[in-house]
């Protein structure tokens, strides 16, 4: 009886496993000692991206070369395929973004949201956006806000790609 589904199990194995491998990798552009920035990294590895970390001291260059709008500007800035992604982007929109092959620049989540990938855990005494370590002396407690992804078009100008 195994011997016939045997088949079967390969061709799920495989078909799940390519559907990972279809995904581009992501190169993720961090300011030093960004740790909501490593948190989201692990988010979008958790959900089948392969991540490369460049720590970069001038990430007004990098968001200058990925032609990020100014008031989009969050951290960290990312490319994946031929988009970029511009702060703590679901995975599940980037996804979607490259299931459906948009004409657009990217995807962009504004400021920093709390309850956002990387941002699920927040230090109130931390201005920076960082997220609690281990043996913080700060209170750890989920907080979320309301927050919308922004599709980037060609031409600059946004629309809602999905809200949170």
């Amino acid at each position: 009886m195994l011997s016939r589904r045997w088949p079967l199990l390969l061709l799920l194995m495989g078909t799940a496993a390519s559907a990972d491998q279809a995904l581009p990798p992501v190169t993720l552009y961090s300011p030093p000692v960004c740790l909501a920035c490593i948190d989201y990294a692990e988010h979008l590895r958790t959900n089948g991206f392969t991540v490369t970390v460049k720590t970069n001291e001038d990430m007004a260059a990098v968001k200058r070369r990925l032609k990020v709008p100014k008031h989009l500007q969050a951290e960290p800035s990312a490319t994946v395929g031929r988009y970029f992604v511009e702060g703590h982007v679901p995975a599940e929109d980037i996804k979607e973004l490259l299931r459906e092959k948009r004409t657009a620049r990217g995807l962009a989540v504004p400021g920093l949201p709390l309850g956002a990938p990387g941002r699920e855990f927040s230090s109130p005494t931390c201005d920076t956006a960082c997220t609690m370590l281990d043996g913080d002396t700060g209170q750890g407690r989920v907080r979320r806000e309301l927050y919308d992804t922004l599709l980037v078009k060609p031409d600059g100008d946004t629309s809602i790609w999905a809200r949170h």
